[in-house]
């Protein structure tokens, strides 16, 4: 992988939730950080990052602090995971059949009193924005959050809400985007 350079805004999605198999978006479970060599070589990687911010998720806090020991790693609440509302808690296997949906359905669609995805990335993307800025100034940035987080980055990158719902996000993996004067380019995602 190549180095981090000083105009990256790094997303990270934290590592895997203690969730049980359930939808757990704003459910605040604790993360299963597993392998420490794993954890070792990615909080290597990620050293030059001049700052870090993550969700308030305690899943996101425990991984900041295992790939950034000693730092401080402010919060920022709009970074949260999407609100899965009726459907927080349950199975994913008893999640309903919706039938095929084309992505702009999907990103427009919301359980019964949570948000939709296309909301979600509205209150998230400003504040990857934000960071971008900083980026630009003196990053590399990192971001430790949700898998809807860094879709919404990669919504932004692209300038396409509904085409960001094609990229899988697995736990404790890089997404990478370039900070431009007037947009962003997608250096890597998903990576592990």
């Amino acid at each position: 992988m190549l180095p981090l350079a000083c105009d990256e805004l790094v997303l990270i999605r934290h590592a895997p939730a203690d969730s049980e198999g359930r939808i757990c978006g704003r459910r605040d479970v604790a993360a299963r950080l597993g392998d420490p060599a794993a954890i070792d070589t990615l909080a290597r990687r990620l050293a030059p990052c001049a700052l870090v911010v993550g969700s308030p998720a305690l899943r996101c806090r425990q991984t900041a602090r295992a790939l950034f020991p000693g730092r401080e790693v402010p919060t920022d609440a709009r970074l949260w995971e999407q609100d899965f509302g009726a459907h927080e808690g349950m199975p994913a296997q008893e999640l309903p059949d919706l039938g095929p949906l084309d992505r702009a359905s999907l990103a427009a669609l919301s359980a019964p009193g949570g948000e939709s995805f296309a909301a979600m990335a509205a209150r998230v993307t400003p504040a990857l924005a934000d960071l971008a800025a900083r980026a630009r100034g003196g990053g590399p940035v990192a971001v430790v959050a949700h898998a809807g987080t860094v879709r919404a980055g990669l919504a932004l990158a692209l300038g396409d809400i509904p085409a960001a719902l094609a990229f899988e996000v697995a736990p404790l993996s890089l997404t990478r985007l370039r900070c431009l004067p007037d947009g962003f380019s997608v250096i890597c995602a998903n990576a592990v």
